[in-house]
Order: C-alpha cells, then sequence, then structure tokens
C-alpha cells in the first residue's frame, strides 16, 4: 500500500530548529516548505525546490511554521478541578491535601474525557507530544484509560505509570485510600511496559515508570522501579525540588537534599528527567549536566502555586537537558503550550536580565529541549528523517499586527494564540483552527458532566 504523501507550502517563514554551528536554531525559510510521506519528512526547503504534489497539500500563506513542541510533564485528570475555590490560594502541599479527597472519586471515565481534554488543549496550542503523569488508578482506573484518548485524538503521546505507595499514616502527603501496595505497582508496571510500550523510531505510544514524589513513595519502591526501568530500556520520571516544603521534608525524612536523594536511589542518567527542580543548588545542578539528567520545567504552575522560580538559565548554561512542561491543569490552570514556552522565557528575565533567554532559545527549549528530556531523536526538528510533526500559527490577525519585523520572535512577545494547523506523525489534527479528530461538542459535553460528578461527589 502506497504511502500518504504531505506537502506543506508557501508557508511566511519555517523555522527548522535542526542546529548548525552557524544557526543555533537551525533555518528559517521564506517562502518554506515541507514534503513528507508515510508521517516521515522527506525533504524541507523553498517552495519552489520542493514537490509540488502531494496526496494532501496545504497553502500556508501567512504563516509561521514550527516543529511541534513537545509537553515533558502534564496531570491530565487535573483539569476536572480547575479553579477550585479552597485550592485557589493554597502553596502546593495545602493544594494536595485539599485536591486529594475530590481526585478519590476519579474513575476511567473521568481519566479518558480529562486525557481527550488535556491533549486536544495540547495540540491546539501547537504542542504535538505530551508525556502525563498519572500517579492515581482509584475506582477501577487505568493507564489504558489515557492511552485511548491518546489515540482517539492523535497525539503522540509518553504515558507514564505513576505511583504512591507512602499514605498519610506512614507519614507521607496522599490519604491511605490513594495509595497502592508496592508489589501491584510493580508488577502493573511490567504489565503496562511489555503490553504498550513501542521502542521503534516514531513511535505513537510509550511507557515510562514514574513514582509520584519522595513524600508518597518510599526509597526502596524507587530503587526497584529504576531497575525494572532499565531492564526494559524506558524513561523514569518524578517530582523533584518543586519547592522550600519540598526540600525541608528530604531533609527531614531523609537527611538528605534532593541531589543526594536521587543519587542514593539510582535516579540520574540520560533514561531520567525530573518535574520542576525550582529549588536545585549549584551542585545538584552540576550533577544533573553530568549525568545527562533532564528537567521539565513548568513556569506557569511555578508561580501559579508560589513555589519560586527555576534557575533556567542556569541549567542550560551549565550543559542540562531541560524541557518545558503545562503541569496539571489545576495548578496551571491551563494547558496552553505556546504561553508556557512565553513565561519561560519572561520568568529568566525576571530573574537574569532582559537578555536571559531569547524568543529563540524558549522555542528551542519547547521543541528539540522536549525530545531530548523524552529521549527522543525523532521529533522536535523538522528536517529530514524526522516525524512530520508541526505547528502552523496564522500571524495575520490581530495578535501579531505589527510583528512583521520579526514573525518568529512574534510567536512569543506577543499574544499567545492557537494553531491554525497542528499535524502530528503526517495527519492533520488541527485545520483552520478546530479540532478535526474528535468532534468538539461531544469533549466538551462528556468532560463537563465528569467534572459535575467530581463536584456532586464533593
Amino acid at each position: 500500500m502506497a504511502q500518504e504523501t504531505l506537502l506543506i507550502k508557501h508557508a511566511d517563514l519555517l523555522c527548522t530548529m535542526e542546529a548548525r554551528p552557524d544557526a543555533p536554531y537551525g533555518d528559517e525559510i521564506t517562502d518554506g516548505a515541507l514534503f513528507a510521506r508515510g508521517g516521515v519528512i522527506e525533504a524541507v526547503g523553498k517552495t519552489a525546490d520542493l514537490p509540488q504534489s502531494a496526496d494532501r497539500v496545504i497553502d500556508m500563506r501567512g504563516h509561521v511554521v514550527i516543529p511541534g513542541m513537545v509537553n515533558t510533564h502534564h496531570h491530565m485528570f487535573q483539569n476536572l478541578t480547575r479553579a477550585v475555590p479552597a485550592a485557589q490560594n493554597a502553596p502546593l502541599f495545602g493544594w494536595l491535601q485539599t485536591l486529594y479527597p475530590i481526585w478519590c472519586n476519579i474513575g476511567p471515565d473521568h481519566i479518558y474525557w480529562s486525557g481527550a481534554l488535556a491533549m486536544a488543549e495540547l495540540a491546539m496550542t501547537g504542542c504535538t507530544t505530551s508525556s502525563d503523569h498519572l500517579y492515581l488508578y482509584p475506582n477501577g482506573a487505568r493507564l489504558e484509560d489515557s492511552f485511548a484518548a491518546a489515540e482517539d485524538i492523535g497525539l503522540r503521546f509518553h504515558g507514564t505509570r505513576g505511583s504512591m505507595s507512602i499514605g498519610e499514616s506512614k507519614g507521607g502527603l496522599p490519604p491511605d485510600r490513594l495509595t497502592e501496595a508496592e508489589p501491584a505497582i510493580l508488577a502493573d508496571c511490567q504489565r503496562l511496559i511489555e503490553t504498550h510500550h513501542d521502542a521503534s523510531r516514531y513511535a505513537m505510544r510509550r511507557v515510562a515508570l514514574a513514582p509520584c514524589s519522595p513524600f508518597s513513595v518510599s526509597m526502596d519502591l524507587m530503587r526497584e522501579t529504576a531497575t525494572m526501568a532499565r531492564s526494559y530500556g524506558v524513561g523514569m520520571h518524578t517530582h523533584l525540588a518543586e519547592n522550600v516544603e519540598d526540600i525541608d521534608y528530604s531533609l527531614a525524612t531523609f537527611g538528605m537534599r534532593p541531589g543526594e536523594y536521587i543519587e542514593a536511589v539510582g535516579w540520574t542518567g540520560h533514561d531520567v528527567w525530573h518535574a520542576h527542580c525550582v529549588q536545585l543548588d549549584d551542585g545538584e545542578i552540576n550533577l544533573f549536566a553530568r549525568t545527562g539528567t533532564g528537567i521539565a520545567h513548568c513556569p506557569c504552575s511555578n508561580m501559579r502555586l508560589a513555589s519560586g522560580i527555576a534557575p533556567v538559565r542556569h541549567c542550560l548554561d551549565a550543559g542540562v537537558k531541560v524541557g518545558l512542561g503545562v503541569d496539571g491543569s489545576a495548578s496551571n490552570d491551563s494547558g496552553h503550550m505556546l504561553n508556557e514556552a512565553r513565561q519561560a522565557m519572561l520568568l529568566q528575565r525576571v530573574m537574569k536580565g532582559g537578555d536571559a533567554m531569547t524568543a529563540r532559545e524558549a522555542l528551542a527549549v519547547a521543541t528539540r529541549g522536549g525530545a531530548s528530556v523524552l529521549g527522543r531523536d525523532d521529533i522536535g526538528v523538522l528536517a529530514k528523517g524526522y516525524a512530520a510533526d508541526l505547528a502552523a500559527f496564522d500571524t495575520r490577525g490581530i495578535d501579531f499586527a505589527g510583528a512583521q519585523w520579526d514573525l518568529l520572535a512574534g510567536l512569543l512577545f506577543c499574544g499567545s494564540g492557537k494553531t491554525n494547523y497542528t499535524i502530528i506523525n503526517g495527519k492533520v489534527i488541527v485545520a483552520e483552527g478546530q479540532l478535526v479528530s474528535m468532534d468538539m461538542s461531544k469533549l466538551l459535553a462528556n468532560h463537563a458532566a465528569m467534572t459535575r460528578d467530581l463536584m456532586e461527589r464533593a
């Protein structure tokens, strides 16, 4: 069977993000074009230099085209509990303790519809690949519920099997009824990897293992999870050094700072990425750089929960792999990937000065940076041999008026808009600003029903 071809042509600007010594953020091609076959890019260049026909041809006049952005940290189920009044003004630990009782009522349908909505929101803001840290499984919920949503929306998806095993009765933060026995956690991790993980190039579905945090699992579970993950060659993910309370808990419980903790449990290396890392010190940053350990930077959530400003400029300068994460949609409370890149740029300027991070560097972190954090060399760049994952923004509207001086930078300096086209694996997921892979009215109605259910139970 012949593979379907795709031609994107006449883009006002197409940015490849394929780094070269003379072009750290890749080529910026005017009248740009891209030709793909079977979801894989075969050529990128000037429109006149590429094939002139394909099974699907999209004229991108008036658009800026970039690689699809990569979201490295999310809790998709949390979009069912956005703006809960009692949690609106609380820092991390108080925020969690307010929401845990509500989340105890989540089940399979909640996971599916919250996942579908989260992925639709991401796709409509330029994200083509996302991880999700699902760390609670009450009432029969399974990671398969998230996988089903990803397949229906069409998002490239890294599902992480999260876990919590240390509840309140053992000195942990979550209620006991949201925790699981560690043997059961490990058995399900093995089942999920063997059933669902796809290690092949251009995979649409991968599995990673993700104990929730130092304050909700044991050191033994961290060690055993690392052993299992490495035996199967899958990624490892958790929260680390999110705020001052996090540091205090680690010192009081383990007698260690976060860097010492992750070394003790075997959680450094190219196969590991940690979320937040707001409170890392210089030694810990050097540890991350030396070991190839990645960071999922979540600027909006860190502001929302008053966790602080992560030292991203320092991390990048030290050679640490950094990607972006929208984090949970009860702590952001949005899944707008382009806005996350904008906030990452602005926050580093608040901390380090007006030249601390450029728009192009922030876009690099959002695209190829996230790909590197997730351990992928087949996404995050628009070049031959990479997946045909891209986002196209129409710059002819009011948000970009006057930005013709530098349309690429305008994506971050101007208002954070939504994509006009999002293409994943060569398939159009968003067209003319509308999700095409699922009926939006149905999606919103079912999601609203899930939210109402939780409100009534609460």
